[in-house]
């Protein structure tokens, strides 16, 4: 009897296991290269949460040693009309005899240390951090089969893409690549015999060779206005899409603006693959994309320099950078003030949005002192304040004051900041946080949003974060006013955590 019970016991837990399984199997999505089945894809939780990622523009752009957007260099250097092209002349001599290839060299990545990367992102209070694999010039940042030219063959000599991977996630952090690649189609003159861009050697980097009419493709033309992609230039941008998919499956995979050059059949092709990857392996995958590029629903919504203008539904993406002027370094490098950087996280964060902050290593592959103070500042508000930022969610409004922020691509670089009326809202379970992004000279920060004649919640007690003494406020018609404590608990922004009863004020 007790051999039966036992043999009875266990078909039924075997059973159980395999129905489990099957379950799990079951509710895993498939995703078919069309829209329908593609906007199946969901914005995972931990993004959500997150809020706050950094990202690195170190390639061979770095090592021009211009002035300016050098991020842009390998396209500018070759245009007889932009500064670059005269500064390439004096410092390096002919475009033919000296091309972006031979730059590559000075991309020598000897002080590069991921870990030191990692640290220093984590203490900035990111959650998620990575490198650009792939920018526009056609050099990747990885060991790739698909591209001799790459930093493992060559420059630094370093797997970037495998070692950020490695420092960044044992950190706890989310991993992030970002893919500038579809640029390449016209990003060099390979059409111009007076260059080395026309040498078929060199096809790999410069591209294939094509009518110099493909260089003015510009974001939202349409297609036929000039020769578009060939299935060649797709097939290996699409081959390296795969490659840091399956080598070093990120947590966050990023695409900059201009895939819409790209045929829609190949589009389609690559989302499902990405998406079909991270069902597959059970990667909880934000991938991110600009409009136009693909439709809503398909992916996160990246917006470059930029910010939505009220709370947006979905969870979304700022991207921009420590510097107004450019995204990699350069040796007149200018950084924003820390305020300004925390100000626009605040921001972003109010209205369901995350921020992507870039940093411009130097081509050494140390991180400047400027842009390591800045990193640090914001990682020490967020030591005080991060409450009212992580796993935050927008309030009924993100925000009151005179301030607003300019809308459209790049917008954010004609954008001087905020002011001392500005405030902003985040929620958690059931507290209210008001951030002020300045320290009002009254001495009193009226919130009008809270005021009895706009919310009626009676208000329960109020603190504020990294002070420890009781905070003395009052409510009238017009604003919920507190008065500030003689000392700033901080620097930059200052938040309040407000409780409510959740009873009429009498």
């Amino acid at each position: 009897m007790r051999r039966i019970l036992f043999f009875a016991l266990l078909t039924f837990i075997l059973g159980a296991c395999t129905q489990k399984a099957n379950d799990t199997t079951e509710k895993k999505k498939h995703f078919e290269p069309n829209w329908e089945s593609l906007s199946q894809y969901e914005c995972p939780e931990w993004f959500r949460n997150a809020k706050f990622g950094i990202y690195t523009h170190w390639g061979v752009y770095s090592a021009s040693m211009a002035e300016g957007n050098s991020d842009w260099y390998g396209r500018n250097m070759y245009n007889d009309w932009h500064p670059n092209y005269k500064f390439h002349l004096k410092t390096y001599g002919d475009h033919k005899e000296f091309g972006y290839k031979d730059l590559i060299p000075q991309l020598t990545g000897e002080k590069f240390d991921a870990d030191e990367w990692a640290e220093l992102f984590q203490n900035a209070g990111a959650q998620f951090a990575g490198p650009a694999g792939e920018h526009a010039d056609g050099f990747s940042m990885w060991d790739s089969k698909v591209n001799p030219w790459n930093s493992t063959k060559m420059g630094p000599k370093i797997d970037v893409v495998a070692e950020m991977k490695k420092a960044v996630k044992k950190r706890g952090m989310k991993y992030v690549v970002s893919m500038h690649h579809s640029w390449l189609w016209g990003w060099y003159p390979t059409w111009d015999e007076n260059t080395d861009c026309a040498n078929p050697e060199f096809a790999g980097l410069y591209g294939p060779k094509i009518p110099e009419s493909s260089r003015l493709l510009k974001i939202g033309e349409e297609k036929g206005s000039y020769p578009m992609p060939s299935p060649e230039f797709e097939k290996i941008w699409l081959e390296k899409v795969k490659e840091v998919v399956d080598g070093y499956s990120p947590d966050l995979l990023w695409f900059d603006n201009r895939v819409r050059i790209l045929s829609e059949d190949i589009r389609k092709e690559m989302v499902a693959y990405v998406h079909n990857h991270s069902a597959e392996n059970n990667v909880e995958r934000v991938f991110t994309f600009k409009r136009p590029d693909f439709p809503l629903g398909v992916g996160t919504v990246d917006l470059e320099r930029e910010r939505m203008p009220d709370i947006y539904p979905d969870p979304w993406l700022t991207d921009t950078s420590i510097s107004k002027a450019s995204w990699s370094w350069t040796s007149d490098l200018k950084c924003y003030p820390t305020n300004r950087l925390i100000d626009d996280l605040v921001d972003i964060v109010s209205k369901n949005g995350c921020l992507l902050l870039n940093v411009a290593p130097h081509p050494d592959g140390s991180i400047p002192q400027a842009q390591k103070d800045r990193l640090l500042e914001m990682g020490a508000w967020l030591k005080v304040n991060g409450e009212a930022i992580y796993d935050s969610r927008p309030w009924l409004i993100y925000g009151e004051g005179p301030t607003k922020t300019k809308s459209g691509h790049l917008a954010d670089t004609k954008f001087d900041g905020f002011g001392e009326e500005d405030i902003r809202f985040t929620i958690k379970g059931d507290q209210l946080y008001a951030i002020a992004l300045g320290w009002p000279e009254s001495g009193e920060l009226p919130i009008k949003s809270l005021g009895l004649m706009a919310y009626n919640s009676k208000v329960k007690d109020i603190e504020m974060l990294g002070h420890e003494g009781k905070l003395k406020w009052e409510r009238t018609e017009g604003a919920l006013k507190v008065k500030l404590p003689k000392d700033k608990p901080c620097e930059h922004a200052y938040v309040f955590k407000i409780s409510f009863s959740g009873n009429k004020e009498s």
